[in-house]
């Protein structure tokens, strides 16, 4: 395979800050989970309205995106992949919607409803193998969350301890044939036996098609709460560690660790385990709240834009989805010039 570089990234966050009052003053002190370690609210989160469609938060991040690798290579794309948390349309996603806009002839055009979480390696991991095989020369990769306005602002939703965590957002990415930020390698897990342990739920138990006033929410309850913190705790450190198994690498050579953001939890059980501390460890959950698949590459642009990650910098980005059914990670040379290999 020849070799693969995530080149940029960007982001495009909706709306002004919301505070955690906004919530506070629904919620009653004894709700279901209330006060779990896993449902500490951060302080702000962003919320993007009813109307503004996942294609439209994918035009702003892109636009974003198109300053700062140029209109002209964004257009030549050869792959376009997106993955939204919220799909606006049950039966197809937006990427043939976003590379009209954006004046893309893309021969690839690959809407993933996988990957949670963990999204992002997913999408990296597709566009290395279309562009390292020669299918491809690059690709724009698109994550959307988009379940905090239009889903936990709801009525009765709104009072739950669940409430408090998402935000929303849009990270976007442009990866090519080339050594200069080079994808040195990417590890997944698949556990599909977790899959049906988060989910949709809907008080009066109808199918989400169906009429009716129900408003759809997770539904966690202790027990699952229970089993996907101790998942949790381990799968992120297991994708994580062997990937540096496999690269002959030692937690202690990355430079910098970019995790999805679920809550303040895992993410320092995820330090721990990994023997990294916070100054290696971006930390944007108290800013921007759960971001979902969106959290990677957000985080990694901020990291970028505000000084924290430097040329030559060994990253990992990792995360995982759901209850678990998947996990990822994926290690990446940033700006490397191909110095190091």
């Amino acid at each position: 395979m020849r070799d693969v570089s995530l080149l940029e990234v960007a982001s495009y966050m909706p709306g002004e800050p919301v505070g955690t009052e906004y919530f506070l003053q629904y919620q009653a002190q004894d709700a279901a989970l209330a006060g779990h370690t896993m449902f500490k609210a951060p302080r702000f989160r962003h919320q993007v309205s009813r109307d503004e469609t996942p294609a439209d938060m994918m035009e702003k991040a892109a636009h974003t995106l198109a300053d700062r690798v140029g209109r002209d290579a964004l257009r030549g794309v050869d792959v376009v992949i997106t993955n939204t948390l919220l799909p606006e349309v049950p039966f197809t996603g937006p990427g043939a919607e976003v590379a009209h806009r954006l004046g893309i002839r893309a021969d690839w055009v690959l809407d993933a409803h996988n990957g949670g979480c963990a999204s992002f390696v997913h999408l990296l991991r597709l566009a290395r193998v279309l562009i390292g095989t020669g299918q491809a020369r690059s690709a724009l990769l698109l994550n959307v969350q988009n379940s905090a306005g239009p889903v936990m602002t709801q009525t009765e939703v709104r009072r739950l301890a669940e409430a408090v965590i998402p935000g929303d957002g849009c990270g976007a990415a442009f990866v090519a044939a080339s050594s200069e930020s080079p994808v040195l390698g990417v590890k997944v897990a698949h556990h599909g036996e977790y899959t049906r342990d988060c989910g949709l739920t809907l008080d009066d138990g109808r199918k989400y098609w169906e009429p009716g006033t129900s408003q759809m929410h997770v539904g966690f309850t202790p027990g699952r709460v229970k089993d996907i913190v101790e998942r949790g705790n381990r799968l992120v450190p297991d994708v994580v560690l062997g990937l540096c198994d496999e690269l002959g690498l030692e937690t202690a050579d990355l430079d910098v660790l970019i995790t999805n953001q679920p809550n303040r939890m895992f993410l320092e059980q995820w330090r721990q385990r990994l023997s990294i501390g916070p100054d290696r460890h971006l930390d944007t959950f108290d800013r921007f709240g759960n971001l979902f698949g969106a959290a990677v590459p957000i985080t990694l642009d901020h990291g970028v834009r505000e000084g924290r990650i430097g040329d030559d910098s060994l990253l990992m980005l990792a995360g995982f989805a759901h209850a678990g059914d998947f996990a990822g990670a994926a290690a990446v040379h940033w700006r490397s010039g191909g110095a190091r290999t």
